[in-house]
């Protein structure tokens, strides 16, 4: 069975584990992350950004899409501060924020592939 056969809370532990949790809007933020990354060709972009800075042109042969859907996905990850970008001409080129949902990324393929 996956429940208590009896109602028991422990009202300690409960307010020690409530005093640690973030506040509402970090946790949405933690969500939106979770979110933007439950889409494969989001993850395939963001695994691409985390070797190399490349332009929309370059991912969309990484990643076997048109530019233009891309260029929607990058929109998407941008938002969230996943990705950002530089205008180099006419060229703009797109690599990871910081590090972190790099080390993110890396630890769930650690984890899938054991």
């Amino acid at each position: 069975m996956d429940r208590c056969e009896e109602k028991a809370i422990h009202v300690e532990k409960v307010k020690k584990v409530v005093s640690r949790l973030p506040e509402q809007d970090t946790l949405q933020g933690v969500a939106d992350i979770f979110k933007a990354l439950s889409d494969p060709g989001r993850v395939k972009i963001v695994l691409a950004l985390a070797s190399e800075e490349l332009c929309v042109c370059d991912l969309a042969a990484v990643c076997n899409l048109s530019d233009s859907a891309v260029s929607h996905q990058l929109r998407v990850l941008r938002n969230l501060k996943i990705v950002r970008n530089r205008r180099e001409g006419k060229i703009m080129f797109y690599r990871l924020d910081d590090q972190h949902v790099s080390a993110l990324l890396h630890q769930c393929l650690e984890h899938v592939i054991e």
